[in-house]
């Protein structure tokens, strides 16, 4: 199968629902692995691994809810706290 899609602003790539339904792993929020095999061929395939997301995704939940002192501290805040330190 051969098809177009169009690569959007921020380099989004938009694959084609004719696409879609024959590589259900190219669904919204799959990871893929991306290998430019010369400048001119990119390859997409699914992620290869025993990745379990809704443990990730938990996680990245508990460390969200995760306050400070008294205070609910900010990701970016103790990032940019952090680096403005080293």
């Amino acid at each position: 199968m051969k098809t177009v899609g169009i690569i959007r602003n921020r380099g989004q790539l938009t694959i084609p629902d004719s696409v879609r339904k024959i590589a259900r792993w190219a669904s919204p929020m799959s990871a893929v692995s991306i290998t430019i095999v010369n400048p001119g061929e990119i390859v997409i395939k699914p992620q290869s691994g025993d990745t379990d997301w809704d443990d990730i995704w938990a996680d990245v939940k508990k460390a969200r809810a995760i306050k400070g002192e008294g205070e609910t501290v900010s990701a970016a805040a103790f990032l940019q706290t952090d680096r403005a330190a080293h």
